[in-house]
């Protein structure tokens, strides 16, 4: 699963990209930076919520 996860990363990374350098307009660029920095953020969240008190597995 991880792996399908760090391929599916990858994809969406070279599409964000891809957009990113498509669109031409300042404002638009930084709502994208915006959205990608609060996506970030919620994957973070969610994958420390995941992580033991322990922490990892040794």
């Amino acid at each position: 699963m991880e792996d399908e996860d760090i391929a599916l990363n990858s994809v969406l990374g070279l599409e964000l990209n891809r957009v990113f350098f498509a669109v031409r307009e300042t404002a638009n660029k930084q709502k994208i930076i915006e959205f990608a920095r609060e996506v970030l953020r919620s994957e973070r969240a969610e994958l420390g919520d995941r992580v033991s008190p322990e922490g990892p597995a040794s």
